[in-house]
């Protein structure tokens, strides 16, 4: 236990290390992109630093597979130098159960960034895109799926218009038992629509059997107008709806199942998000693959030499993996492969891959 604590520690520091480093390193290439896009704006420096701070876990989030093969490589180069891993080796302990402490520390760290790094991301995430918004052209996610339906907003120089619907197509441009209730640049409501159906066409909603309730007089019903179809102009289009949906990394983990089972009964697609979804309950099991891919390189001796040839060979593998991953979450979410494939076998065959090749060169 001794042994195998010595080396969780070791790990640990050197993925914290590492971690740092890259925190430093993606925080100034974050700010200078700030600095970039807000250049026309007025946007103070601790307003950059701002955004870049909220940008950045993001960021750190995406590359942590490749935090943690560089963390043992450094690991594992630092331990062979020092002829730990020959005095390891010559106590009897095998590669694999050498390797079981930097295991269990990757899982941990998984585990701990899909429970409590995935949320937070999500959230700044989010406040990031509020602000950047506040600070160009004010435009904002237009919208939004609950439990009650399908939930929208347009707006022009008159007012605004919030749109509810209980059903919609895949792609949002035809809506089922739908409502518009229009308000005025002072936020008082003028009127409501309901109509059975609204299809979105160029610049305009088509409404089937509508009915309209002017709000601002004293007996809305008894001045209500049907219409078999009515036009109601928009400036949404169909790309800009879907755009609103954002990506599945701004959804927390915690909120996804049920974001997914309002998102289906609204009518839309879930597949990316169920993708997503799976993907990172894998992700510790993935962590885990990197520290193989990067033991199988450099749990050797350094009088062997190419220490730099082994280390370019497991950051290759480590890519290869990461590739093969997007490229399966890929196919998944265009429906060629299984869910359950796309998610998880890629990690479990760099892990299955790696065990064979420290088996392989197993001596001992």
């Amino acid at each position: 236990m001794t042994l195998h604590l010595y080396f969780a520690m070791k790990f640990l520091r050197s993925f914290l290390v590492v971690g740092a480093i890259f925190f430093a390193v993606l925080l100034l290439i974050d700010v200078l992109e700030q600095v970039r896009r807000f250049s026309d704006a007025d946007v103070s420096f601790a307003g950059i630093l701002g955004l870049a701070a909220l940008n950045l876990p993001s960021g750190l989030y995406t590359i942590l597979p490749l935090i943690t093969i560089i963390a043992t490589l450094t690991l594992f180069l630092g331990l062979a130098r020092t002829s730990e891993l020959v005095i390891t080796r010559a106590a009897g302990r095998s590669a694999l159960l050498s390797l079981l402490a930097p295991i269990v520390v990757a899982a941990g760290l998984g585990a701990l960034s899909v429970s409590v790094l995935n949320p937070l991301v999500a959230a700044t995430s989010k406040q990031y895109e509020e602000n950047a918004a506040r600070y160009t052209d004010g435009a904002a996610s237009v919208l939004s799926v609950s439990d009650e339906g399908l939930w929208l907003r347009q707006g022009d120089l008159r007012g605004q218009t919030v749109i509810h619907a209980q059903q919609s197509s895949a792609n949002g441009t035809r809506l089922v038992n739908a409502m518009f209730l229009a308000y005025s640049e002072d936020g008082l409501p003028l009127t409501r629509v309901n109509a059975v159906e609204a299809v979105l066409t160029d610049g305009a909603w088509q409404l089937r059997d509508a009915k309209t309730w002017r709000l601002n007089d004293p007996n809305p019903e008894r001045t209500a107008i049907t219409a078999k179809m009515l036009t109601i102009p928009t400036d949404l289009t169909r790309d800009r709806i879907q755009d609103s949906f954002g990506t599945p990394s701004a959804v927390p983990i915690w909120a996804l199942p049920r974001f997914i089972a309002d998102l289906e009964t609204a009518g839309f697609s879930a597949l990316s998000y169920r993708i997503w979804y799976h993907m990172e309950l894998a992700l510790p099991l993935f962590l885990i693959a990197m520290v193989l891919i990067g033991a199988v390189f450099t749990m050797r001796h350094v009088r062997f030499g190419k220490t730099g040839q082994m280390v370019l060979y497991a950051i290759m593998m480590g890519f290869g993996a990461f590739f093969l991953r997007n490229l399966a979450q890929v196919l998944g979410e265009n429906g060629q492969i299984p869910i359950i494939l796309a998610a998880w076998a890629p990690p479990i065959a760099a892990i299955c891959l790696a065990i064979a090749m420290l088996l392989h060169l197993e001596d001992g």
